[in-house]
């Protein structure tokens, strides 16, 4: 069966608001916990705003569709967010492995809302490409500091580390 490239496109806007919940879920879990890195926090909680602002645009993207989000795949995408971001928490280097997951993680995004611009121009969706790309300048502004910061997150952690401080957060 023939799926239309409309139905498709709404699937991956469903899709993405999923993530964004997803991301939201993640990174709140990581920032209640970050306490030797107050430059990671300040970005942490700038993206967590970016990503509800995200989830928003996408909803308003659905509705001018004449559809919404699925809340069911919102629930589960946030409860499999708040089980990957516990699953480091008791890791000595809990930093550096969000870390590394979230840097994946935004590039993830940045796939998923290149792909959805390419989706909107086959769905015939001209209205809505701003506000998608609007979203993917945020993830690639977070990937981008995330990779400027990785030396520096990287060193502190060894210095805290070496110090016999608290390091992992």
């Amino acid at each position: 069966m023939a799926t239309s490239p409309r139905d498709t496109y709404i699937t991956g806007l469903v899709n993405a608001h999923a993530l964004e919940n997803q991301a939201v879920s993640i990174l709140s879990r990581q920032v209640e916990r970050l306490e030797s890195y107050p430059e990671m926090s300040e970005q942490i909680r700038l993206h967590i705003d970016e990503s509800k602002a995200q989830a928003q645009r996408l909803e308003e993207i659905l509705q001018s569709l004449g559809t919404s989000h699925s809340t069911l795949k919102d629930l589960v995408t946030s409860f499999t967010g708040n089980m990957a971001a516990l699953a480091h928490a008791p890791m000595q280097d809990e930093v550096m492995k969000n870390t590394f997951a979230n840097f994946a993680f935004e590039h993830f995004e940045i796939a998923a809302y290149r792909s959805l611009l390419t989706m909107a121009e086959l769905a015939g969706d001209n209205s809505s490409p701003k506000l998608l790309q609007q979203s993917l300048n945020e993830e690639i502004r977070m990937a981008k500091w995330i990779e400027d910061n990785l030396d520096a997150t990287t060193r502190k952690y060894v210095q805290l580390t070496a110090a016999g401080q608290k390091a992992g957060v």
